[in-house]
This record gives structure tokens, C-alpha cells and sequence, in this order.
């Protein structure tokens, strides 16, 4: 128990652990409102190229982390962006955008098209179709992209180690020490 008194003294775990929450909570917030309206948006329709989009869509969480990393490092060069704290959360959306769409476009998928014509049918816009009818249905699914995209985001290692520059999230402390 002295080493777990000794530890929570210092600093340096506190600034990782503040950093490692604020980047899983932007990085998660970002995938849950790209992620839903990409799954609505590819959900509703076909269309050309449609499959193309989604294989693109998915592939940073098919691709190894170090892989995606590199990619990122790259892009973020290229664009002469100075690695910090939004390149790490940048890092992090792409691949938690990942997992909020699989769960929500899945909960779509059970969803009838006929509430949606009967919810316009009925007057209602598509602000209130989205709240009173496909809100309640995909709120467990946010949920739960939600907290397993946070998980994902707050233990991630490999993609951070690229977009991190000189900040440390925990686990780059923990790999570090």
C-alpha cells in the first residue's frame, strides 16, 4: 500500500491521468455524433459507392494500431499540424467512430422504416422523428459504443505513441516506466 501512497504523490500520474480522461471523453463525444450520423446517413439509403464508404469507414479498426498510426503521423506532417492534444484526439475518434457506428447502424437495421414514415405521416419533422421515435430505439446501443469507445480510447497505446508528441497519456507513463 506504500507504493500506491508514493504514487498518487507525484505529478507527472496525475497530468497522464487528466490527459488521458480528457482526450477518451473528447475522442468518445466525437465518435458518438459522427459515428450516429454516419450510420444514419448510410442506413437510409443505397447508394453509389456505399460499400466503398463503409469498407473506408471501417478500416481503422481493421488496420493495426501501428499502421493507423503511421497514416495519421503522416497526415498530420503533411499538414504541418504541431502533435498535441486534438492530434491525439484525432487519433482516437478515428477508431471509436468505428465502434459507435457498428452498434448504432446494427440497432437501425431492427428498426421499421414504417415508424419513420408513420412519425412524418403524422406530422412530426425530422427533429422530432429523430427524438421521439429513433432516439429511445438506438439509446442503448449509444450507450454502449459510448462506454466501450471511452474504454478503448482511455487504454490506447500505439495510435498515441505517434499523434502524442511530448504529452503523456497513462498508458504511454505506464510504458514509459
Amino acid at each position: 500500500l506504500r507504493w500506491f501512497a508514493r504514487a498518487l504523490e507525484r505529478t507527472d500520474i496525475h497530468e497522464a491521468i487528466v490527459l488521458s480522461l480528457a482526450v477518451a471523453a473528447m475522442a468518445t463525444v466525437i465518435a458518438m455524433v459522427l459515428g450516429t450520423l454516419t450510420a444514419a446517413a448510410l442506413n437510409r439509403d443505397r447508394f453509389f459507392g456505399k460499400d466503398a464508404f463503409t469498407t473506408m469507414l471501417i478500416l481503422p479498426i481493421a488496420l493495426p494500431g501501428i499502421v493507423t498510426g503511421i497514416a495519421l503521423l503522416s497526415a498530420f506532417r503533411l499538414m504541418e499540424v504541431n502533435p498535441g492534444f486534438w492530434t491525439i484526439v484525432a487519433g482516437h475518434a478515428t477508431f471509436c467512430l468505428v465502434i459507435v457506428y457498428n452498434n448504432v447502424v446494427a440497432r437501425l437495421r431492427r428498426i421499421p422504416p414504417s415508424w419513420v414514415e408513420a412519425s412524418m405521416d403524422l406530422g412530426a419533422d425530422g427533429l422530432q422523428t429523430f427524438r421521439y421515435v429513433l432516439l429511445p430505439q438506438i439509446a442503448t446501443a449509444l450507450l454502449a459504443g459510448g462506454m466501450l469507445a471511452f474504454a478503448l480510447s482511455f487504454d490506447e497505446i500505439i495510435v498515441t505513441l505517434f499523434t502524442a508528441g511530448h504529452q503523456q497519456t497513462l498508458p504511454i507513463w505506464f510504458y514509459s516506466e
